[in-house]
C-alpha cells in the first residue's frame, strides 16, 4: 500500500534515552539488556504517553531489583504479589501507589512476556483514602493571584477561570483558543477525552498577547533553523510541516530548546509544570494562606465556586471531564455551614446567654 512506504525505518527504542550511571534504569539496562529494550518497544509502541512510559521503565526496575534481578518469568504470579504486598505493608504506599505498579507489572507480563498471569493476584491492598479537596474562597484566590506575575498568573488565572488541570494548561496549542466563541479546546485530556471549556473575558487581551509573544518566538527560531515542536501520536509523520506552523506551537513555551527524549530531535516544548506549581507556592505563603495550597487546588475552587452560584452539577461535571458525577459531588461538602449543614451547639448556648443578658429586667 502506498501509505507503508511512507512509514519510516523502525527507530531504535533506545535512541535518546538518557540513563543516570549506576541508577535503578541503568542497572536495568545492564542486567537485562534484551527485556529492557523490548519493555521500552514496547510501551512506545502502543503509543503511551511519556509520563507513563517512565513510570512503567521504573515500576519494573524496582519489581526486578526487589527479586535479586531473576527472570520475569521466574518470578511469576507469587513475586508479583510478595511484591505489592510489600509496597503495602512494609513501604506503606498509597493504594493508588500500589495499583499504579500492579498495573505496570500486568503490561510487562501480558505485552512484553507475552504471559497471562495464571491464577488470582492476592496480596494485601493499601487502604484507600477518601480525602476531601482543598478549597480557597474567592477573597483568597484574587490575594493569590495578586502576588503572581508574568506567565505563572495568566496560567493560574486561567486555571481558575476554566478548572483546567495543571497539564492541560500547560499543553494548550494556540490553535486551542478560539476568541470568535469565547472558548478553549482542551485536547487529550485525562482518558484521552477531548472538551471545550469557556474561555474568561477578563483573560482574553492578556492570551492574545500571549499569543503575539508565542508568534515572534516561533519566527525567531524559524530563523536561527529550528522552529519545530512536539506533536502526538503519529501526527508528524501525517503532516510533516504541521511542527513548524505557529497555530501549533505551544501557548506556553519552555524557554529553551531541548531534545525529544524518544528522538533526541531539537524541539521547543512547553513549560515544564513545575515552574507554575512553584510559584502558586511562593504566592500562597506570601498571601499568608495557611491552607495547603497546590496548583490543583485552583480547579477544586473553580468548581465549588460554580456550585455555589448555582450552577448545575451535570454542567460542572463536563466541564472538569469527570467520567463519573459522583467524582463531582464532592464538591458540594463545601457548600454547607459547618460540619454537614450542622450550627455548632457552643454557638447556640453562647447566643442564648448572650440574648438573656441583654433581654431587660423586670
Amino acid at each position: 500500500h502506498p501509505s507503508l512506504g511512507r512509514e519510516p525505518p523502525a527507530e531504535d527504542p533506545l535512541a535518546g534515552l538518557k540513563l543516570r550511571p549506576h541508577g535503578l534504569l541503568h542497572r536495568f539496562a545492564t542486567r537485562q539488556p534484551d527485556l529492557f529494550r523490548r519493555l521500552v518497544a514496547a510501551l512506545r509502541s502502543r503509543g503511551l504517553a511519556y509520563n507513563t512510559e517512565k513510570t512503567y521503565r521504573h515500576w519494573v526496575a524496582r519489581y526486578l531489583a526487589h527479586h535479586q534481578w531473576r527472570a520475569p518469568d521466574a518470578i511469576g504470579v507469587p513475586g508479583v504479589s510478595e511484591y505489592l504486598e510489600h509496597l503495602a505493608v512494609r513501604r506503606g504506599v498509597s493504594s493508588s501507589t500500589q495499583n499504579q505498579a500492579l498495573n505496570a507489572l500486568i503490561f510487562l507480563y501480558r505485552e512484553v512476556l507475552g504471559m497471562e498471569m495464571q491464577g488470582a493476584v492476592a496480596f494485601t491492598r493499601a487502604r484507600p483514602k477518601r480525602r476531601l479537596p482543598v478549597v480557597l474562597s474567592q477573597t483568597e484566590v484574587i490575594s493569590l493571584l495578586a502576588r503572581m506575575r508574568g506567565r505563572p498568573r495568566l496560567m493560574a488565572s486561567l486555571m481558575y477561570g476554566t478548572g483546567m488541570r495543571i497539564m492541560e494548561c500547560a499543553r494548550l496549542r494556540v490553535m486551542d483558543l478560539d476568541f470568535a466563541y469565547r472558548q478553549i479546546t482542551v485536547r487529550q485530556g485525562k482518558g484521552g477525552k477531548d472538551r471545550v471549556v469557556p474561555l474568561p473575558e477578563s483573560l482574553a487581551v492578556q492570551l492574545r498577547e500571549q499569543v503575539a509573544r508565542v508568534r515572534t518566538l516561533h519566527a525567531a527560531d524559524l530563523r536561527a533553523g529550528f522552529g519545530d515542536t512536539w506533536l502526538p501520536d503519529a501526527l508528524s509523520r501525517k503532516y510533516p510541516r504541521a511542527s513548524r506552523e505557529p497555530r501549533w506551537q505551544f501557548l506556553f513555551p519552555s524557554s529553551r530548546i531541548s531534545e525529544e527524549p524518544r528522538s533526541g530531535r531539537p524541539l521547543r516544548f512547553h513549560v515544564h509544570e513545575t515552574t507554575l506549581q512553584k510559584a502558586v507556592r511562593r504566592a500562597a505563603d506570601a498571601a499568608g494562606i495557611d491552607k495547603r495550597v497546590t496548583s490543583h487546588t485552583l480547579r477544586h475552587s473553580f468548581a465549588t465556586h460554580l456550585l455555589h452560584s448555582g450552577q448545575d452539577i451535570r454542567t460542572i461535571q463536563a466541564l472538569l471531564g469527570h467520567a463519573d458525577v459522583s467524582t463531582t459531588e464532592i464538591y458540594t461538602h463545601v457548600l454547607n455551614r459547618g460540619g454537614l449543614g450542622v450550627r455548632s451547639p457552643l454557638d447556640i448556648g453562647l447566643g442564648e446567654a448572650q440574648a438573656r443578658l441583654d433581654r431587660p429586667g423586670p
